[in-house]
Formats: C-alpha cells, structure tokens, sequence
C-alpha cells in the first residue's frame, strides 16, 4: 500500500490504487436475464399479469394488504399524496435530509414542501423540530427512512394523530426494514419504496406503494394508467375488449411485466442480499469502533435496517483534513465513496422557491459536513471488503491530529 505524504488539508495526492472498489455494483445475474428473456418471449411486455403477480407477492413479503407496482419512487410518493387529497396551498413536512424527490413529489400536487431539522444520531426527522412547524395548513408528514433505519414511527404517529396529518413513509432505503418488530411496509397509511438500480431490490427503475386503505389502493391504481378504469391494460389481449373509460386525468406511471419480472427475482432473494449486507456492515463497525476519529452507524435496539446505506461519520476535531479531502484520499487509494444527502435547504432552488438559506437547520448542516457513504452491496468480494477496511483506517492514521490527554469531543 502506498502511504499518502502529509499535504495540506486541501492537497492530497497519492499513487493509484491496483484495486478499485466501486461505491455499488448491481446484484443481477442470469436469473434476472432468464425472467426478462421470459417476458419477451411471451410477447406481453407492458403492465399485466407479471406486474400484478410482483405486487401480490411484495405485499406478502412486507405484510402489507396491498400493494401498486409504479413506475419510480417518485410516482409511488406522488401517487400517495394525490391518494391522500393533499392539494393546493397544503404544507407537508419531511426532513431537509433527502434526495430531492421527496420534496419535489410535494410540489407535483401544488404544496408546500416544509423542511425540518434531524436528529444527530439517526439523521433521521426530527419529531419535536417537525412540531415546531406545524401550521393550520401542514397536512401531512413524509418521514425518511435514512440508509435503512427506521426513523422513530411511535413519535410520528402520535404527532399525526394530534394534528390530524396523513403519514406518507420514504422507504426507498428501508427494504427490508423492521420498526419495533413489524416491518416497514405495514406501520403508515402509505409507504412508498424505490427500485432503482442502486437500491436493495433493483428492478433499474421501478417502485411501490404499500396501504392497508383500500379506498386509497383503488385510486392510486386508477391514476397509475392515465385515470382509465383497472381493467384498461387489457384491451390488447385476446380477452380484452377496444373499450375504456376515462375516469380522472390520471398519470403514466405503471410498471411493465419486463421489469416486474426483474423485481421477483431479486425479491425471492432479498433476504440472502440482506444478510450479506448486513455481514459487511458489521466487519464495518468492528473495524472501525475502535478508531476515536470515526463513528459508526447507531441503530436503535428496537429497529432493525435493510443496510441500504453504511453511513460513516469522521470527528473532524481528530482529523487534519475535512470530509471532502478524506473522500478524495479514499478515492485515490481505491475505494469510491457518496455521500447522502446535500440538505434540500442548501439547494438553489429550495432557497430561491422556499426561502430556506444556510444556517436554517443547523443539526443537518453539522451530521451533512461529517458523513459519508461506503460501499455496501452484496456482490463485494472478501477482497473488496478488506481492501475498503485497509484504506480508512490508513487514511484516518495518516490526517489524525495527536492530542494528549484529549478527550473524544462530540461529533464536528
């Protein structure tokens, strides 16, 4: 291993790593291809009997009483506030650390999206910041299951049902994911999973609406197609009839068989993928535990997560360079890393639609300057997975800053 010199904190250099860890790599294979190559041949490749079997097993496998197969993430986050009668001049409320989408689905049905502060542990939504900000106007509360961790659902819920708020979960990191022992999927009116490629069940894109609101599953179906009437997707098959009927202006946002099919394979094995991230993790934190510089995912004895996500975060008062240069060290010695997420309130167009500004959250702000994301998918070979262990603690040996008698501070 090559050691890096000892440059400024913005000056990194260093040799080439022989070995290059990806920050994901998708687990599909020749079952996948065998299941989409099925669909083909069948001549049947839009939205039909694969997809609904897809939604029929997903439900089982969440314990939710239904599920809606949908185009993304997105459109399962869209749907459900259309679903939820959320509208024009309504307030949602959702952490200001996500991606964009969550936000963006707010918009889509005229609302506003109302960011809130996190909690420094989980970096999940912080429940007491999100009644601060409850208006005669917030009608609903989207929580983010950040990297897989539930966040704490008994808080939100009773804060929902004090203020009469629809609970809409983000579970695009959470499968599989248990709160309290029950799985996300089955505790909200609504939760919303994501299937793009990076994501624990991959289907390249994809998502899915889970409720136990049968009302609510009836008019997502229906505004999935266009608003036309469920039975629509059949009009091309011998048993079909040429005749629909538009309902409501609806949306495209159906998933096709191809990729349904895809999306049972990868759910067949969903718990083997589970395990092995969940194994990484835990060479992760044993690895890592020990290092005063570092500090290794928290997760809450009542939860359980999928380990979408294995979100590092460097003490940066221990450290003699800031996240983006430790980024830009690992990267040189091999191992490409992300981070998750940039808050909304530090995006343009938040600031310039919302009037958020930096400074607003000042928690997010904080955990946001000190996290980064490994790699963590199930095809990392031992290799893979040492290599990555070898070239964080290298890299925290090489920047440490050497105090005597200092205690560990609280997270920079």
């Amino acid at each position: 291993m090559h050691t890096l010199p000892r440059p400024h904190q913005e000056e990194l250099v260093s040799a080439p790593s022989e070995l290059l860890v990806p920050f994901h790599r998708a687990s599909v294979g020749e079952d996948e291809a065998q299941a989409a190559s099925a669909v083909i041949r069948s001549g049947w490749m839009t939205m039909g009997p694969k997809t609904f079997e897809f939604e029929k097993e997903f439900a089982k496998y969440v314990g939710a009483q239904h599920a809606i197969a949908v185009s993304t993430g997105t459109a399962a986050l869209h749907l459900s506030l259309e679903a939820a009668g959320i509208q024009v001049g309504d307030e949602v409320l959702l952490p200001t650390t996500t991606f964009t989408a969550t936000a963006e689905a707010v918009t889509y049905v005229g609302a506003r999206p109302v960011l809130v502060d996190v909690d420094p542990i989980t970096m999940n939504i912080d429940a007491e910041d999100a009644a601060r900000r409850i208006t005669p106007k917030t009608k609903a509360i989207i929580p983010v299951h950040l990297g897989g961790q539930p966040c704490e659902m008994d808080e939100i819920h009773s804060l929902a049902r004090m203020h009469r708020l629809r609970v809409i979960e983000d579970a695009a990191h959470a499968l599989p994911s248990d709160y309290k022992g029950k799985r996300v999927g089955q505790i909200s009116e609504f939760t919303c999973f994501s299937f793009y490629a990076t994501k624990t069940l991959t289907t390249g894109e994809g998502g899915m609406v889970t409720t136990e609101n049968p009302v609510a599953a009836e008019r997502i179906r229906l505004m999935r197609l266009h608003g036309i009437e469920r039975d629509a997707w059949k009009r091309y098959r011998d048993d079909g009839s040429w005749r629909y009927e538009v309902l409501e202006a609806g949306f495209k946002y159906n998933l096709t068989d191809f990729q349904s099919a895809i999306g049972l394979v990868q759910l067949a094995k969903c718990d083997a993928m589970h395990q092995a991230r969940q194994t990484i993790a835990l060479r992760y934190t044993a690895a890592f535990s020990s290092h005063e510089e570092l500090w290794v995912p928290e997760i809450r004895p009542e939860c359980s997560t999928s380990w979408h996500l294995y979100i590092l975060r460097l003490r940066l008062d221990r450290l003699r360079v800031n996240r983006d240069a430790f980024i830009r060290a690992l990267k040189e010695r091999g191992v490409t890393c992300s981070v998750h997420f940039i808050p909304l309130h530090l995006q343009p167009y938040y600031q310039r639609a919302c009037g958020y500004k930096a400074g607003d959250f000042p928690q997010a702000e904080q955990q946001y300057g000190s996290c980064l994301s490994l790699p963590i998918f199930p095809g990392m070979t031992e290799q893979e997975i040492e290599h990555v262990i070898r070239v964080v603690q290298t890299t925290v040996e090489e920047f440490r800053v050497v105090r005597q008698n200092a205690a560990v501070s609280p997270i920079a």
